[in-house]
């Protein structure tokens, strides 16, 4: 049994503490040092890992039918071109249905959005701006004059913002063609990791791999409910209101749910648009205050509740992350972030867990622990 150590005087404590406390703080320098270049790793290749963790992302809504399908008999690649193309398939078949319910309910709205200009014209002509056609023209013409100044900046905008997009098309593009490998060859990852590095680290690493998967599908699932649930309170709105478009606008806040922050908020600013043109003011104001709500509850209360279950993190935690990765990473951190920080946790847990496994057990009932209980077993 290990006695407890003993000082000679209190300097001698002292020191040890010191020493203890200076090994310490160089270990944790050293680890916060090899994470900041992860993180600066990660941002050079940004243009690689985006992609990649798109394509993981997109895998594991693909690989449940994929998987079922190769329990049938269906080949790997086959099977994983049907879910891809499948995948596609509905996704566009929901695009192109919210693309021509928007178009059979564009007269009405434009006749709305008319009747609407006209009574903010009879509306600005009346107290207290009285406003005449003559001044009413000169605001317009002096807001024309001002978008032509500011033309150039306007064109550098538009050029950067195609910039965006195309990027982010080949983001996708390029996210598609790795979501299909991973289906099709994703069964053949770990037993190629295992005869990499060796059947002993093997085993810890394709399990430690196994319950990240794990931990993506789950993120993907709860993300989903949380859409959903804002889709169907902001589409009551909309239909309690009577405002048209309403089944599109649930179907856009839905897919704008999976694009923190921006979808979110395109979703929420179209439904009060089409509030506006369409019912008037009073109902776009409440509109507004329903999506508000809907999007306050979602961001600090649902959404943080239910990815904490689902990813085994305190909500508390998850609303910090999602702070943090928003601050400093913008629209990417604040999707990527959740994900991370699940994955980083599950590695956390099984070090814990490999940690225990190799302790020694102690009985609790004997002071001595170990020694003494076999010190007793010995003596009988």
């Amino acid at each position: 049994m290990e006695r407890e150590r003993t000082w000679a005087d209190k300097g001698e404590a002292i020191g040890h503490g010191v020493s203890w406390l200076a090994r310490w703080s160089l270990r944790v320098a050293l680890a916060a040092l090899g994470f900041w270049m992860v993180l600066w790793l990660v941002g050079k290749l940004w243009v690689v890992v985006m992609p990649v963790l798109l394509a993981l992302l997109i895998t594991t809504v693909l690989w449940p039918p994929a998987r079922w399908m190769m329990s049938k008999g269906l080949n790997s690649a086959l099977a994983a071109t049907v879910v891809l193309l499948l995948g596609l398939g509905v996704l566009g078949g929901v695009i192109a249905a919210i693309s021509s319910s928007i178009a059979s309910g564009v007269p009405e709205i434009a006749q709305s959005a008319q009747k609407a200009v006209t009574q903010l014209q009879d509306w600005a002509s009346g107290p207290p701006f009285n406003l005449e056609g003559s001044d009413l023209d000169r605001l317009i013409d002096q807001g024309v004059e001002q978008v032509k100044s500011s033309i150039g900046s306007i064109a550098s905008g538009l050029i950067t913002g195609a910039g965006a997009v195309t990027s982010g098309l080949v983001t996708g593009l390029v996210a598609l063609l790795l979501a299909f490998f991973f289906v099709k060859d994703g069964t053949k990852f770990t037993p190629w990791v295992r005869g990499l590095i060796g059947e002993r680290a093997g085993k810890h690493v394709t399990t430690v791999l196994e319950r990240i998967w794990v931990t993506l599908g789950s993120f993907i699932r709860s993300q989903a409910v949380v859409s959903l649930i804002d889709a169907v309170l902001i589409g009551l709105g909309l239909v309690i209101l009577g405002v048209p478009l309403a089944i599109p606008l649930a179907a856009l806040t839905f897919l704008g749910g999976f694009i923190p922050i921006v979808g979110a908020l395109i979703a929420g600013a179209l439904a009060v648009l089409v509030a506006l043109v369409s019912n008037g003011l009073t109902s776009a104001i409440i509109m507004l205050i329903i999506v508000i709500v809907v999007q306050q509850v979602e961001g600090n209360v649902l959404q943080p509740i239910l990815q904490s279950r689902s990813l085994r993190l305190h909500a508390a935690v998850v609303l910090l992350v999602v702070t943090a990765g928003t601050s400093l990473y913008g629209i990417a951190g604040a999707f990527f972030c959740v994900p991370v920080a699940a994955a980083v946790a599950v590695v956390m847990r099984y070090l814990g867990e490999v940690i225990e496994a190799r302790m020694p057990v102690k009985d609790a009932s004997h002071p001595g622990g170990d020694e003494a209980a076999e010190s007793e077993r010995s003596s009988e």
